[in-house]
């Protein structure tokens, strides 16, 4: 079994926001695999199907960004999940618009939601998929640069960055993260 969690956080206020990135990236993929209605698990919308003849259960976890480690850790315990099969899938300001990073282990970087990720996990070697938000101008801080909404070119921009986001994550299901990651990271 495998796990995709794509971080973020709930509320209207918040859907288009950069820091939802994981979770556009969640509604993306519910998309292109048939996974029906979400249930309220692991403190988490979660939905589950089977890629070849795996179970893979998506999560977007409720807890928002800075506690979201819990509904993962919830989900991965309980299920009894290795954490090297556990991808985390969230934004990332240190790379620019349009970017993906696959990372197999590493510190969090400063992003909060990993952080808490990282420390349920009580280890570094977490999978994780990193989504290019951009840094924020100079003059706007972070918070309100990684909750504020994409601009309209972003916007413009943003479904062919999700269909790579999903192309990226259906390779890690079927090739692993080794080999995910020489593709992604060549070719982003």
């Amino acid at each position: 079994m495998k796990i995709v969690a794509g971080l973020g956080n709930p509320g209207p206020e918040y859907v288009f926001s950069r820091h939802n990135a994981g979770w556009l990236a969640i509604d993306h993929l519910l998309n292109r695999f048939s996974c029906g209605t979400p249930r309220m698990q692991f403190s988490s919308m979660a939905w589950s199907f089977h890629h070849e003849g795996e179970k893979v259960l998506l999560l977007k976890p409720l807890t928002y960004m800075n506690l979201c480690g819990r509904a993962v850790g919830e989900a991965a315990e309980y299920l009894a999940v290795a954490w090297e099969d556990v991808l985390v899938v969230y934004d990332d300001v240190a790379l620019p618009f349009g970017k993906l990073r696959m990372r197999a282990k590493g510190s969090a970087g400063g992003h909060k939601g990993l952080v808490s990720v990282l420390t349920r996990a009580g280890t570094l070697e977490v999978p994780r998929l990193r989504i290019g938000v951009g840094s924020a101008p100079a003059g706007r801080g972070m918070v309100s640069w990684v909750l504020g909404a994409f601009s309209g070119e972003e916007r413009a921009e943003l479904p062919s960055l999700l269909d790579r986001t999903v192309e990226a994550i259906a390779n890690w299901l079927d090739l692993g993260t080794e080999r995910t990651m020489n593709r992604v990271n060549t070719s982003s």
